[in-house]
């Protein structure tokens, strides 16, 4: 199971803890992340299950390249981090 944390600024907004979730893509994990945390879904996707403009994901530290069809790999031994973009002065 891939283990999947979040940024802190996020952690602060919502519950979202560290978990390990299946997959095998992007989007299968943040599918099944989805269901088990429903509050995270609006936030992270978009109506058409695109990632939003200011998050970022990285598997295994390398930000994935595929936003809008999260087809990147994902393996059972990957770490899944989700970052939100800061804005701000």
């Amino acid at each position: 199971m891939a283990q999947i944390a979040f940024t802190p600024n996020l952690s602060r907004h919502l519950d979202c803890p560290s978990l390990a979730v299946d997959g095998s893509t992007v989007a299968e994990v943040l599918s099944a992340l989805c269901a088990a945390h429903t509050q995270l879904r609006s936030y992270l996707l978009d109506d058409q299950d695109r990632l939003r403009k200011h998050v970022t994901v990285f598997v295994d530290n390398v930000q994935i390249k595929d936003r809008i069809g999260l087809s990147d790999t994902v393996q059972e031994s990957s770490s899944v981090y989700i970052a939100q973009a800061l804005s701000g002065g």
